[in-house]
């Protein structure tokens, strides 16, 4: 990080409207954004979109269509690439009005909007295989020449979550704008103030309605998913909120892509190394965002003469955790989001302490009066729990993990690939051919080696989950095609055709 970040909140409340079509307005209703650490502290106010808001959206997405989709790949990516400059002059207020919407601390905020920045240039970067065709030459029977190229879907609607919103996006918005498609924001209800202001921002500097952002109630939403003016909905999100989208999709056969919940195994074997620094990039990839990201380890399963290293180092770092409020200087581990998910965050570490299961929790909770009844929780770790437990079974989404010893790699890997989840995982291990022999037995769609979590995420990569982690696939050229049609075109070849 070159930039300095500026310690000072920014003046409350925060208000951002709609934008639709090339303009911004304002609605009826409005969304009250809380501060997820200072119980009954009004971060900012956003416009409550209506049906008829959410109808002019997607009209003038539509009417946009056309004239984007019929530019050239590289002519999309040059209008893209002037239209987030200067995205960062605003990143430090952008941080904090997310810490104090989120809850997080205010470096992993800055680091949403940064993230965003680095995916949308990486997405320009493949400008020139967007239009990418194959030629079929004429073969025996065949008297054609074919030519398999891509098209763009239409309108598309992107609909991104609380933990890392605007870095999310980044995963899949820019991928749709450069394949041709026109789109539809829709941030999170209850983070929706900084997301709102990035998009806006860069949405100002493009052709009217080729991108629009809307917030509101869910109820108001439903046509960005139902209407058959939308060709695809990308959503990030949990596993239940995936299978809603699927099913309202359904009615008009609306493409879907879902990045889903996670149930990550972190796999470290006999041979792994252990030393200070592996020791710290486990630690992040369990406890990042308070727990709070989809593709930290959940599950941490650790060879038996290992255990006590494992234990012991995890424990020496949560001992340093400072829990306090986002924007307070020196604070590690911000607040929960919300009230519902530390009551079942703190549910699930009672339910071990219950069946006899090692926990042990760390830190000191908040004692300044104006955090009092914050979203706070003392981190925990869980150690040789009954695998039956919902600590490990269950996405915990929150600053609890499991320990469990293993004793065979094959018993290792059958308790890593039995759960409903298939996001990420990771082998942790001193030779590089051992990981990746038991990395390539892993049942999800990415495997880190001696490292896990989205900070260590190849932004080149393709991402995505199986099993109910998710459909489908986002950055790289993977993620550009995702926002595309593949078509034919096949041309009579006389000399074939007589020759056939």
């Amino acid at each position: 990080m070159t930039e300095t970040l500026d310690q000072a909140a920014p003046a409350a409340p925060v208000t951002t409207g709609l934008y639709i079509g090339g303009a911004e307005r304002q609605a009826a209703a409005t969304l009250e954004v809380a501060d997820p650490g200072k119980p009954g502290t009004v971060v900012g106010h956003a416009a409550a979109a209506s049906a008829a808001d959410v109808d002019d959206a997607i009209a003038a997405a539509k009417a946009a269509y056309p004239g984007w989709s019929a530019l050239g790949a590289a002519e999309r990516a040059e209008r893209m690439r002037t239209a987030i400059e200067g995205i960062a002059e605003a990143r430090d207020e952008d941080a904090a009005i997310l810490s104090q919407e989120n809850g997080k601390v205010r470096l992993e905020a800055w680091d949403d909007s940064l993230v965003f920045e680095i995916r949308w240039n990486l997405a320009l970067a493949l400008a020139d295989q967007v239009d990418a065709a194959t030629v079929l030459a004429p073969a025996p029977g065949i008297p054609v020449t074919t030519t398999v190229g891509y098209q763009p879907l239409g309108v598309v609607t992107v609909i991104v979550p609380f933990n890392w919103p605007i870095a999310i996006l980044g995963a899949s918005l820019p991928h749709a704008l450069l394949a041709g498609n026109t789109a539809i924001v829709k941030p999170p209800p209850t983070t929706p103030l900084a997301t709102t202001r990035v998009v806006q921002r860069i949405a100002e500097k493009l052709p009217p309605g080729v991108l629009n952002v809307v917030t509101g109630k869910d109820a108001e939403m439903s046509a960005l998913i139902t209407s058959p003016d939308i060709a695809k909905v990308c959503f990030t999100g949990s596993v239940a909120g995936g299978k809603k989208i699927m099913e309202m999709a359904s009615g008009s056969l609306t493409r879907v892509t879902l990045e889903l919940g996670g149930n990550d195994p972190a796999v470290i074997l006999e041979d792994a190394t252990l030393d200070d620094a592996e020791l710290d990039r486990l630690y992040a990839a369990i406890f990042d965002t308070t727990g709070q990201i989809c593709m930290n380890a959940k599950r941490v399963y650790v060879h038996r003469s290992r255990m006590d290293e494992v234990v012991s180092g995890l424990s020496a770092r949560l001992e340093k955790a400072v829990i306090g409020y986002g924007l307070d200087e020196g604070t590690t581990m911000g607040p929960l989001h919300s009230p519902v998910q530390k009551a079942f965050v703190a549910e699930l570490i009672e339910e071990a302490k219950a069946s006899g299961a090692d926990v042990r929790e760390f830190g000191t909770l908040p004692t300044d009066p104006e955090l009092a009844g914050g979203n706070f929780l003392r981190p925990a770790l869980v150690i040789d729990p009954d695998p039956a437990l919902r600590v490990v079974t269950h996405e915990q989404f929150g600053p609890v993990i499991p320990i469990l010893p293993f004793d065979t790699e094959e018993e290792a890997v059958r308790a890593a690939n039995d759960t409903w989840a298939g996001l990420c995982g990771s082998v942790w291990s001193a030779d590089p051919a051992h990981a990746d022999r038991i990395a390539r037995q892993l049942v999800c769609g990415y495997v880190w080696v001696n490292d896990h979590g989205a900070t260590r995420l190849d932004l080149r990569a393709p991402f995505g989950g199986m099993k109910q982690s998710g459909l489908g696939r986002e950055q790289g050229i993977e993620g550009v095609r995702a926002f595309q049609d593949t078509r034919s075109v096949a041309h009579l070849d006389p000399d074939a055709l007589a020759a056939g």
